[in-house]
Formats: structure tokens, C-alpha cells, sequence
């Protein structure tokens, strides 16, 4: 018996060390420097308590990012994951050329973020862009996108949206084939129709990938970074500021180490809820199923 429990940890080892290493230690670390006022380059720092979560909770630059995360979050997840199941659905049937449009819907996903922002920040850009000119062909007037408080957050949420519906898609045409077609075979002797099926045996049988994409979804949505580093900078007038951007212009912008990691355990925290919440709903779904 040692000698299994010798061999598992072994085995356990290279995990637990790695584990301890980037996630265990640099998490109480993180913890332990949002209670003082270190300005990331002296060596020195002084104990400030709970000062700096005052000071963010009492911050409208703070309660301005968390607004935006939210319109952010909202605005990408519901569209990424009803257009998945769109996607997946029209492209779960073999047809001529399916495969190829597959590797075509689900090739933003894998292409860096950083390369197509830029592209999507020229096809944005107000007087050359294609979102302008499409706009014109439909009669619609221009907008002036990245370069507009009132409408960069659109821009940041249509790429976005554009980027994850592949990655949608992948899980959505994995759940759709493990549905077991006897039980549409059944519902056709009972004389149900394309809709009935869907509503009633296609969407609670995908549930648990619904509750997944969601919740990791709403994960991605409060991390999210780089779209709006490359396209707006957090601009104009912190219209695109979300909390992980704050944290970044709060740690590396102005030095302010303390307050940036009171943030960064505040989308911790916001971050552990949401999959518990998550997790829970899920396994009672599956229960009541």
C-alpha cells in the first residue's frame, strides 16, 4: 500500500508542484499586496488594511468598468451561443462541402486575437471601413464606431461575437450528436413537428452544453483583454474599460500595485461564484432530467 501511495504521488508530483508555483503562491501573494500600498517598482511597501477596497468600491472608474462588463458580457454570450446552435445545427447535416464551412466558422476562434483585431479595427474605421460602406448599402447612416463612446463597445461586441461562434459550434455539434435519434424516431410516430422536436426533446437534451458554454462564457467575458487593448485602449473615455482592463491600466499604467490586486481578487471572487452558481445549476438540471 506505501509503496502505491509512493507511486501516485510521484505521478501527482510535477502537477501539485506546478500547481503550487503559478497558481497557489502568486494567488496569496496577489492577495497579500491588495492590502498595502506597494507602487511596483520601490522595494519598500506599507500595510494599508482594507483601504483599497474602499477605495475601488467608492471609485466610479471602477463601478464604470463593472458596467461595462456586464453590457459586455451580455452582449456577447447570448448571441455567441444562439448563433452556435444555429451554425451547429445547419452544419450537423453532411452535405457537400459542410466540412469545409466548419473549418471556415471555426477558424477566428484559433487565429490570434491580436492579428484580427487589427483587421477588425481597420474594417471599423469610420470613413474607409466596410462596416461603413455596408451600412450605406443597406441605407443605413454611419456610425463612427471605435472612435465613439456611444458605439465602441458595439464594435468590441461584434467582433467578439464573430470570434466565439466557432467555438460555440464545436460543442453544440458535439452535444447534437449524442442525442439518441430513437427518441426522435418516437416523436415522429407521435406526429411531432420539426419545432415540437426541438423545443421539446433538442434543447433539454443540449442543456448541460448550454449551462457549460454559458458559464465558462461568462468567465471569458470578465478576462477579456486584448480586443480591447489593440482596438480601443479602454477608449474613448473609458466607454470600454471592463474590470481585467482596469486592473492592467491600475497595475502597469499608473503603478499602482496595491489597488490593482484588491481588483484582480475582486474578479476572483465575481469569477469562483459564477461557476459554483454555474456547477450547482447544472448538476441539478442533470438530476432533474
Amino acid at each position: 500500500m506505501k509503496k502505491q501511495n509512493a507511486t501516485k504521488f510521484l505521478f501527482l508530483a510535477p502537477f501539485m508542484i506546478s500547481l503550487l508555483l503559478f497558481w497557489v503562491i502568486p494567488l496569496f501573494t496577489g492577495l497579500g499586496i491588495s492590502f498595502t500600498d506597494w507602487d511596483f517598482i520601490s522595494p519598500e511597501m506599507s500595510f494599508v488594511g482594507l483601504e483599497n477596497y474602499v477605495d475601488i468600491f467608492t471609485d466610479p472608474d471602477f463601478s464604470k468598468a463593472v458596467w461595462n462588463t456586464i453590457v459586455f458580457s451580455l452582449g456577447t454570450i447570448i448571441p455567441s451561443i444562439v448563433l452556435g446552435l444555429c451554425f451547429a445545427l445547419v452544419l450537423q447535416k453532411k452535405f457537400t462541402g459542410s466540412s469545409t464551412y466548419q473549418m471556415l466558422t471555426f477558424s477566428p476562434w484559433i487565429t490570434p486575437a491580436v492579428a484580427v483585431s487589427l483587421v477588425w479595427s481597420w474594417i471599423f474605421e469610420p470613413s474607409r471601413g466596410y462596416a461603413n460602406h455596408l451600412l450605406e448599402f443597406l441605407g443605413l447612416p454611419p456610425l463612427e464606431w471605435l472612435h465613439s463612446s456611444e458605439t465602441a463597445m458595439l464594435g468590441i461586441i461584434i467582433f467578439t461575437v464573430w470570434k466565439s461562434i466557432g467555438w460555440t459550434m464545436i460543442f453544440y455539434m458535439g452535444a447534437l450528436e449524442r442525442v439518441p435519434k430513437s427518441i426522435y424516431e418516437a416523436a415522429t410516430l407521435d406526429g411531432c413537428n420539426s419545432i415540437s422536436k426541438f423545443f421539446h426533446i433538442t434543447l433539454p437534451m443540449i442543456s448541460p452544453t448550454t449551462y457549460f458554454l454559458a458559464v465558462v462564457n461568462i468567465i471569458s467575458a470578465i478576462q477579456v483583454f486584448d480586443q480591447i487593448e489593440v482596438m480601443t485602449q479602454g477608449g474613448p473615455g473609458g466607454s470600454t474599460s471592463t474590470l481585467l482592463y482596469l486592473y492592467y491600466e491600475r497595475a502597469f499604467q499608473n503603478f499602482q500595485m496595491g489597488a490593482a490586486s484588491a481588483v484582480a481578487m475582486v474578479i476572483l471572487f465575481i469569477t469562483l461564484v459564477l461557476s459554483i452558481i454555474g456547477a450547482r445549476m447544472a448538476k441539478q438540471h442533470v438530476h432533474y432530467e
